[in-house]
């Protein structure tokens, strides 16, 4: 299969996960007297992943994440050849999915962009969570998140169900995580948003959610090739299954 197709699918999935997710929390979280709250972003995320892994998964791998794309790399379970593209459409995506949230947003009476659902620490952490607390966090949950994505769609996993079991590990990091730095395990979606915050401290702790995700990725992918060694590449590769 050409690069196209997967670039494209790539691009969809991480648009409708930043669109999904962060609108989620722009839009609806504080919606007086109906807002979803925490639960509900928390859901909103992960359904967004369980919903267009289902849509465009079988084209691309449905990674929408440059950690996942990395960190399957890292795995033997996706080519290198591949990294550079499946990362710029998925910023690209990201990107572009913020905007659009941005233009629907500010046009309510009164908008005010605030953190625009960007990720942070410090001050900027909506529990007020110190940096080593914050790059815990996002490294540890993304790590788990790998392991869940690699085991989903190992061979050895149920058919067909791989999309649930990764939609229902992005709500639970969610749910744990929101308080912590407002969850990203995600650096493009981490990045999308962070264009469009009020002031300039989203863009300077990006990198926070740039390393951290990517390390706990890494090391997952690295650590599930050694313990399971015999298990052969699933759909996650960003092959057709």
């Amino acid at each position: 299969m050409s690069l196209a197709k997967p670039v494209a699918a790539e691009f969809l999935g991480t648009f409708w996960l930043v669109f999904g997710g962060c609108g989620s929390a722009v839009l609806a979280a504080a919606f007086p007297d109906v807002g979803i709250g925490l639960l509900g972003v928390s859901f909103a995320f992960g359904l967004t992943v369980l919903t267009m892994a289902y849509a465009v998964g079988g084209i691309s791998g449905g990674h929408f994440n440059p950690a996942v794309s990395l960190g399957l790399f890292a795995a033997g379970r996706f080519e290198a050849g591949r990294l550079l593209p499946y990362i710029l459409a998925q910023l690209a995506g990201a990107i572009a999915a913020a905007a659009v949230l941005y233009l629907i947003a500010s046009g309510q009476a009164g908008f005010e962009a605030g953190g625009f659902a960007s990720n942070g620490y410090g001050e900027h952490s909506p529990g007020g969570y110190s940096l080593t607390a914050a790059f815990t966090a996002e490294l540890v949950l993304t790590f788990f998140f790998l392991i869940i994505i690699l085991g989903a769609t190992s061979s050895h996993a149920p058919a067909g169900l791989a999309p649930i079991a990764i939609g229902l590990g992005l709500t639970l990091i969610h749910l744990v995580s929101i308080p912590v730095t407002n969850t990203s395990v995600n650096p493009a979606r981490s990045t999308g948003v962070a264009f469009f915050a009020d002031g300039s401290w989203a863009l300077g702790q990006l990198w926070l959610f740039w390393i951290a995700p990517i390390a706990g990725a890494v090391i997952a992918g690295i650590v599930y090739k050694a313990l399971f060694r015999d298990e052969v590449s699933g759909p996650a590769t960003g092959e057709t299954p």
